[in-house]
């Protein structure tokens, strides 16, 4: 029977490795875009994809307040939204192939469907008064 590793920081968080994995690829991807969308598309398609990552970092962070723990993860929501938005301008661009657009699309609708997950369960997150002392 396998044990559940316990989470200790937001690196070992599943949503926080996949946003990463997520946002590097965005990275590699944009390396092949015109030049001219340097300062546009690929500035704003990495901003968001690494954004998923660092609001994350920081909810992790602030699990001792409720409400800037769910905050933070709202935050993290909205950016893997925006995320999807430049996608899909990269698609209709034709920047990126239709098969690695949708694998991309859905990694980052898994990612917010887990960020509603933590935020509507925040109760199981956040750290107690007990926890804090340790």
């Amino acid at each position: 029977m396998s044990q559940k590793k316990r989470i200790q920081t937001h690196n070992d968080l599943e949503v926080y490795q996949l946003s990463l994995d997520a946002a590097m690829k965005i990275f590699e991807l944009t390396k092949l875009f015109p030049k001219e969308e340097t300062y546009s598309l690929v500035d704003q398609i990495r901003r968001s994809s690494r954004s998923v990552c660092a609001n994350l970092a920081e909810a992790w962070r602030k699990r001792r307040y409720q409400a800037a723990f769910i905050s933070k993860l709202c935050e993290c929501e909205s950016e893997s939204a925006e995320t999807q938005v430049w996608i899909e301008f990269s698609s209709r661009c034709e920047y990126i192939n239709r098969e690695v657009v949708l694998e991309l699309f859905e990694t980052y609708s898994r990612i917010i469907r887990t960020l509603v997950g933590m935020a509507t369960h925040s109760e199981t997150w956040i750290l107690t008064n007990t926890q804090q002392k340790k």
